[in-house]
């Protein structure tokens, strides 16, 4: 199994903006999956992923595989977070079937990026 990458906005607040707030709501749910990972999954915290108004966002990616961008997350789906990266990671592709995916995944879809070089 190829690397797969789980890509966390740490500086997302969903579109709140809380003065004072000493951890975004980002970072929370990023520190709620870190260590809950399946083997082959890393865990990336990145600075802004500008979907701020759709967040808190993540992303998964890997080498050869379609990259998914999913939105409207909160520091209590972390399970489905973990669930979503460990079905991507068991498809050489990363194209989990639809019936198969977490409801969530369904429905808050931001953005499908195929390949750098698409299989023909």
């Amino acid at each position: 199994m190829a690397e797969t990458e789980l890509l966390v906005c740490v500086k997302c607040r969903r579109g709140i903006d809380t003065p004072g707030e000493s951890r975004r709501p980002g970072k929370v749910l990023a520190d709620a999956v870190a260590g809950q990972l399946p083997e082959g999954v890393r865990l990336v915290e990145v600075e802004c992923m500008s979907n701020c108004e759709r967040g808190c966002s993540i992303a998964l990616r890997g080498p050869d595989r379609w990259t998914f961008v999913y939105g409207n997350l909160t520091e209590a789906d972390a399970a489905l977070v973990v669930e979503g990266a460990s079905l991507y990671a068991a498809q050489p592709d990363g194209l989990v079937p639809w019936r198969e995916r977490p409801e969530h995944f369904k429905r808050n879809c931001i953005a499908r990026i195929p390949p750098l070089e698409i299989p023909e």
